[in-house]
Parts: structure tokens; C-alpha cells; sequence
């Protein structure tokens, strides 16, 4: 993050002003719209947490969502916020949505924008730049106020990054319905306070997984994060990203649990469960899904799971451990002998349960906490999105066809 004072931050605007006027395209209905989003194609490939983007989706309230699945309730993840706020282009003619390709990197711009319940407070001008190598640049020219000082009442104010998986489930209860769930795994959360004039943020992306193209690479890179090979995708990954439905269809976290390449075992892996944590850049999660909700998922932040879903991992382990109770009871031999023992094995299980939900508590995404994610019945209760909710409805300039709508939200503690 670089200061008014830095020379970087002057250095990393970029002035589209003087940039070929042919190229520089003005979005005529975001610029006089309010919540709206619209799709723009990139000439190159851009990749982000590792995948390859080849479109982007800009939206007025001052970010862009890149995730594959169009939905109204585009705040909620998968974006690149360099500010999202109730931006409303529609209250001034000298505000404009403004983008550039090179063929290299794109720019968007969010020129002399007002907020739409305050706007009286000045006109914001920022931007945000995607190159083509994943780096992301954030760079502020006009911030009238503090961003902290921003309203979140009708629409959630956010700067950074975040992404999430999509996962598919068929329903026993409708016949030929799927329930489609949106786990948010990773977000970045920049410190608004740092946000000012002439000040700008360059995040460098980190290595993943999927950049290893066969198994030897793969079970031996030392990143920071727990890479596995799955032989029936021919794929390296963490279990975390985008293809993560594949990755649980193929049965590869079964598959990858040996870590062996040609049937030669890997001797510097580490042990089960044992993770690698990122710096602590990353705070709070969420997860949207259109029927039903589940604990949310991130190894690299500080959430954890809801206080529900640690009551169904206990009740679930004790109701497992029910029968060995009585079994351990019958070989006593004697009443008080069993009651004896039958007392310690449950203090046992009880200690236990306590170490698995505080396990639990700091490593969402460990296998035991997405063991019961996966298997949290459907009888426990979900909300769903409401006006309040902070997260407003954004409608697409070109549907595509497909309403897609009706996502339900549990919101993370």
C-alpha cells in the first residue's frame, strides 16, 4: 500500500486521459445507471487465485465481479473491490464508467462518481488495473472522505479481493432440481483507513496448485498451500478453487490421501490436517447457497465456523460414540467397575469433541470440518437474502437468457 507521499502511487495511476481516445471506451449505460453490471471481454488471459479469466463482469458500485455465475446478488463474493459503495452514476452527468485494454492490461475507472444516499459528500475517481501476469493495482485519485466514514447501510462497503467455489446437489426433496452452493474460500480485506488521495494498492499474486502440471512438481512444491495430485483429473490442487466440484466427483481428496506419484510414496509431505497458514491478511467469510446453508470455508483467515454448524460436528461425534459406551459398559464385568469406566470414556469423547471443534474452530477448511460441511442435514435452518440484508440486487445491462436468482445467505459470526 503506498501513501500520498510515495512516488509508486503517482506512478501506478494510470491517466487515461492521454491514452488513445479510439481504445478508451466510455460504458454509455453504466455511466447513467444505478446498480447495474456488464460484462466486458478481455484480450488476454487474466489469472486470478490461479484461474484463467477471459471475461470480467464491471458494475457501478465500484468493483468487478469475475465470478462464472450471474447472479443479482453481486456484493456478496467473488470480486475485485478497489471500492465498493453505493456508487450511483446516474445523479451527475460528469460521471462516467470508463475502461481501456492494451492487450496487456485492462483499466476501469469510476470517474467523478457520487454516492447515491450521500451526495453531498463530493465525487470519488478510482480505478482498478488487471495485468495480464495477476497482478492488481488499486489507485486513487479523488476520495473526498474517509472510507470508514461510508455508509453500509443500503449497500456493503468493501475494498479487496475474494473468491469462491460453486457446488452442485440434486435434491431428494423435488425430483430434477439441483441446489447450487457458493462457498466463499478466501477473501482479502485492505484497511480502508490507508484509502485517501493519491494513494494506491499493487497486490502480487502468490503461486497455487493449479500451476503445477504434473504430479512430482506438485506433491513436492513448497507454497503455501497443501498441494495434492489427482491422477483421474491429471490435476494439482489444494481442493480449494474453482473446480472443486470435479475435485469431489473424481473422488480425489480419497485418491490424494497416499500421496504418491508412479506408486512411489512422498516422504516430505506433512501430516494429515497440518496446514500452512498465509500472512493474516484475511478476515470473515460467507456462503451462498439456493436452498440451503453450510459453515463457510478458508484456511487463510480468522472466521470459523457458525455456532450451529459446532453444534451438529458435537452432535454428530456423540451420537457416533453411543454404542461404544454401551459396549465398554457390558465388558466391565462388574456395575461399579462399568460405571467407572463408562464415566472416563465419556469425559474422553467429551475432550475429544472439544479438541475436534476447536480444530475445527481455526482450521475451516481441514478435511475433518468439510467432512461435516458436506453432511450438515437439510432440516437446519437458512436465511434468506432480504432488502436489509447488505447485500443489494445488481441487474445485468445484457441478461443472459436465465434469471438467476433465489440465493439463500448464512451469514458468518
Amino acid at each position: 500500500m503506498y501513501g500520498p507521499s510515495d512516488s509508486a502511487s503517482k506512478d501506478l495511476w494510470v491517466d487515461i486521459d492521454h491514452l488513445d481516445k479510439e481504445k478508451v471506451k466510455i460504458h454509455g449505460i453504466l455511466s447513467n445507471t444505478h446498480r447495474q453490471a456488464a460484462r466486458v471481454n478481455l484480450s488476454f488471459d487474466f489469472p486470478f487465485y490461479g484461474h484463467i479469466l477471459h471475461e470480467v463482469t464491471v458494475a457501478t458500485g465500484g468493483f468487478i465481479y469475475t465470478g462464472d455465475v450471474l447472479h443479482r446478488m453481486l456484493t456478496a463474493t467473488q470480486y475485485i473491490a478497489p471500492l465498493m459503495a453505493n456508487f450511483d452514476p446516474s445523479v451527475s452527468r460528469n460521471s462516467t464508467v470508463r475502461y481501456f485494454d492494451n492487450g496487456t492490461a485492462l483499466v476501469v475507472q469510476w470517474d467523478h462518481v457520487h454516492l447515491q444516499d450521500n451526495y453531498t459528500l463530493g465525487s470519488f475517481t478510482f480505478q482498478a488495473t488487471l495485468h495480464s501476469d495477476g497482478r492488481i493495482v488499486f489507485a486513487y485519485k479523488e476520495i473526498p472522505i474517509s472510507v470508514t466514514q461510508i455508509s453500509s447501510v443500503n449497500h456493503p462497503v468493501k475494498v479487496g479481493l475474494s473468491d469462491a467455489f460453486v457446488v452442485v446437489h440434486k435434491t431428494q426433496q423435488i425430483p430434477n432440481i439441483r441446489r447450487r452452493t457458493i462457498y466463499e474460500y478466501h477473501r482479502v480485506e485492505l484497511q480502508k483507513a490507508k484509502i485517501s488521495n493519491t494513494s494506491a494498492v499493487e497486490m502480487m499474486p502468490l503461486p497455487t496448485c493449479l500451476n503445477f502440471q504434473s504430479c512430482g512438481p506438485c506433491i513436492s512444491a513448497q507454497i503455501a498451500f497443501n498441494c495434492s495430485w489427482c491422477n483421474k483429473l491429471q490435476r494439482c490442487s489444494s481442493g480449494f478453487d474453482r473446480h472443486r466440484q470435479d475435485w469431489v466427483d473424481s473422488n480425489c481428496p480419497d485418491e490424494t490421501k497416499e500421496k504418491v506419484c508412479d506408486g512411489i510414496p512422498d516422504t516430505t509431505r506433512p501430516p494429515p490436517f497440518t496446514t500452512t497458514l498465509l500472512p493474516p491478511m484475511t478476515t470473515g467469510s460467507k456462503l451462498f447457497t439456493t436452498l440451503s446453508s453450510a459453515p463457510s470455508t478458508s484456511q487463510w483467515q480468522t472466521s470459523m465456523p457458525t455456532e450451529d454448524d459446532t453444534k451438529i460436528a458435537l452432535h454428530l461425534k456423540d451420537t457416533g460414540a453411543s454404542p461404544a459406551d454401551s459396549a465398554t459398559e457390558k465388558k466391565g464385568g462388574s456395575l461399579h467397575t462399568g460405571l467407572i469406566v463408562g464415566i472416563l470414556f465419556i469425559i474422553l469423547i467429551m475432550v475429544g469433541a472439544m479438541l475436534v471443534s476447536v480444530y475445527m474452530y481455526h482450521h475451516p477448511t481441514s478435511a475433518a470440518s468439510l467432512f461435516f460441511i458436506e453432511r450438515r442435514p437439510s432440516r437446519w435452518p437458512a436465511m434468506k437474502f432480504r432488502r436489509g440484508s447488505g447485500h443489494p440486487a445488481y441487474a445485468e445491462v445484457e441478461p443472459a437468457g436465465q434469471e438467476k436468482e433465489g440465493f439463500i445467505v448464512s451469514e458468518q459470526c
